[in-house]
Order: C-alpha cells, then structure tokens, then sequence
C-alpha cells in the first residue's frame, strides 16, 4: 500500500471512520469521525465516547497516522474501499460496502423507533425518560433495538396476523420493541415470551400487563416448550451455547417462516474440533476460539438451508461493542438445488471438525 493513511483517508473519499481500544490510560474509549458540511465547507465531526458521555468537536483537518498510533483498532470506511487497521502495522482493505451519508451538520438519524417521541415500555425499562430522551449510558441498547428491528422490517410476510415466540426474552427489550412496532404498522400480533428465570417472567408479564400488550410470558425450558397454535416468526437473541440450537430445533419443528437467532457463548464444538489440517491455527486459544464460534455458526446456517430455508449471517451490533455480533436470519423458501449444495458445503466444512453436528431436520 504505497499511500500514506493521510492521502488514503482524504475527506472528499471519507465515509465514516471508528477508533477503538486506546493504547494510552484515560484516552476516549472510542473515537467515530464522519465529514460534515458547515457554511459550505467540509470538515471532520469528531465524537469521543467516555465512560456514559459523548463529546462533539469539528476540525478542519485529522492526522490519520497519529491516531492510528493511538488505537490498537480502527474501521475506516471510504468511497474508494474499506480499511481495517489493527495493532501498529497491518492493514487490511475490501472494496467498500457503504453509501455516503448525509453531510447535514445536524443529521437526523433515521431510527424506526425515534427520540423523541415517548414509548411507554422504554420508560418502564429505564432506557429513555418520560420526555421521550434516551440516556446517554442506554444508547447503545436504544441503537441495538432499532438496529433489531430493522433486520425484522426486511422480512415481513404480508399477512397480518402473526404468532412470534422469543426464547430467552430475558427482560424482552426486544420482545416488546417488536409489538410495538409492528402494532403501529398495522400487524395483529401475539407474541409468546420463554425464558428460564421465574422473576424475570413475573416482571415481564406484569409490565406487559400495564401497558396493555398482547404478550405472554412462560417460565420453562426451550425443548420443553410447544403450542396448538400456528408459530410465523421465531426469535432467540444471545442464547447461549446450545440454546440456540434447541431454539433453532424448535423453529423448524413449527415450520416458522421466519427465525432470527443471534447466538453467543458457543462452547460445544471447541471442544471437539480435532484437525491436523487446521494445527498451527488451532494451538493459540483465542483463535481457536473464534474460529470455533465462526464455524458453529455456519453449520447452523447451512443446517437451516438444508431444512429449506434462504439463510443470511448478518452483523448485528457494531464488533467494536461486541465480537458476538452476528445473527443468523432465515426465511423458508429454499430451492431444492440450494439445499442439495448447502448439503455438500456441511459434509466438506465438518470435515475439518470432529464435532457432533445438530440435526434440524
């Protein structure tokens, strides 16, 4: 790479950049720069993040190189590609995979949820006031909702009256983001909430009953769940380990036409993958790790396109918050031929893993 940082990063080719893991004790947390346009000029809008609390400046200019020296991680998104910069040397590009966004100083983002505008059951949960503003320490959860829902927009059948289950609600942020939202599109939703612990579903029901939302919540097991209704959509969020798989198991079993899974924690196959092919990456923990993470959730994909499925793994939340970031969304409708190849892609990937592979099917 012959360009220097300071000519690659040029601001009439900035998309938007992301500085993260200081070096330096008492650095911002995370730094995100975007161009914006003020009295017509362009300049760079700085947001540093510490602790609970965003601060704003705008610069003329930004010495690319020193910050880079600064940050052990950095995500740069140009018109011309994007750049991923780790530690003090590597740099790795891909072509680029955002749009430019607006240069408005003040730029509204377009949340399906907006601040502003007051929603009772955020109130309840402590992420916004009763004014309608977020706090600043529940941003994040308020992005993640939305962000949630997003995914969810994208796949909405046209019928209008869905059944949606969500295993592991825990205090089910989402599971009520969900009918409130698609209640305002004009959906008749129920939607049944299962999760483990007692108290939190005593909390959920009770909120729900307050605020008149057509949720039920049940204490119980995943695998031990079923119901004579018909099931449209099935959601598990951060199940952890196997958890998404018994909900996965359960979504094909009620031939959910929709599943959204973001899974976590995945322990099973690390234990189990044994491959002299694979030796001088699988001896450093870490790596092992996260290959183990990527590989479960490929099978599980591919898992769900041979149950007849069209299946994406898309980023959930930005990997600076989290490196569980993925969620597996699928849609039945898969092709015949599609599922005979995502046969053949299982057998060749689980040839590399000595696991015991979950059936769906």
């Amino acid at each position: 790479m012959t360009k220097s940082l300071n000519e690659l990063f040029e601001i009439e080719l900035l998309i938007q950049a992301t500085f993260s893991s200081p070096w330096v004790r008492g650095s911002p947390s995370k730094i995100t720069i975007r161009p914006i346009q003020m009295k017509g000029k362009l300049c760079f809008q700085i947001s540093e993040q510490r602790e609970a609390q965003v601060f704003h400046q705008n610069v003329e200019t930004i010495d690319w190189e020193e910050l880079r020296a600064c940050y052990s991680q950095g995500v740069v998104f140009t018109k011309q590609g994007d750049y991923h910069l780790l530690g003090d040397k590597k740099i790795t590009s891909k072509p680029p995979s955002k749009s430019p966004l607006s240069l408005s100083h003040n730029r509204e983002k377009q949340y399906l949820l907006k601040e502003g505008d007051t929603v009772p059951f955020l109130v309840e949960l402590g992420i916004m006031n009763k004014e309608g503003r977020v706090y600043p320490q529940k941003m994040d959860k308020f992005r993640q909702i939305n962000r949630f829902l997003e995914m969810v927009q994208d796949v909405l059948p046209d019928q209008k009256n869905l059944h949606i289950v969500e295993f592991g609600c825990g205090k089910a942020y989402l599971t009520f983001s969900l009918y409130h939202y698609l209640v305002r599109k004009g959906f008749q939703v129920k939607i049944t909430g299962i999760d483990l612990k007692k108290e939190v579903i005593q909390f959920c029901q009770n909120l729900a009953g307050k605020i008149s939302y057509n949720i039920q919540f049940k204490e119980g097991e995943i695998s031990q769940f079923s119901t004579p209704e018909k099931v449209d959509m099935v959601i598990a969020l951060h199940a952890c380990d196997t958890a998404s798989d018994r909900a996965l198991e359960k979504a094909v079993e009620f031939q959910a036409k929709t599943i959204l899974v973001a899974p976590c924690c995945q322990k099973e196959l690390y234990s189990k993958i044994s491959s002299t092919s694979l030796e001088g990456m699988l001896k450093y923990g870490i790596i092992k790790e996260r290959f183990a993470s990527l590989a479960t959730d490929a099978m599980r994909a591919l898992r769900l396109e041979i149950a007849g499925y069209r299946t994406q793994v898309l980023e959930f939340i930005e990997a600076e918050h989290t490196p569980k970031n993925l969620l597996i969304r699928a849609v039945f409708g898969n092709k015949k031929e599609d599922q005979e190849r995502a046969k053949r892609e299982l057998e060749e990937l689980s040839s590399y893993c000595s696991s015991t592979n979950r059936s769906y099917s």
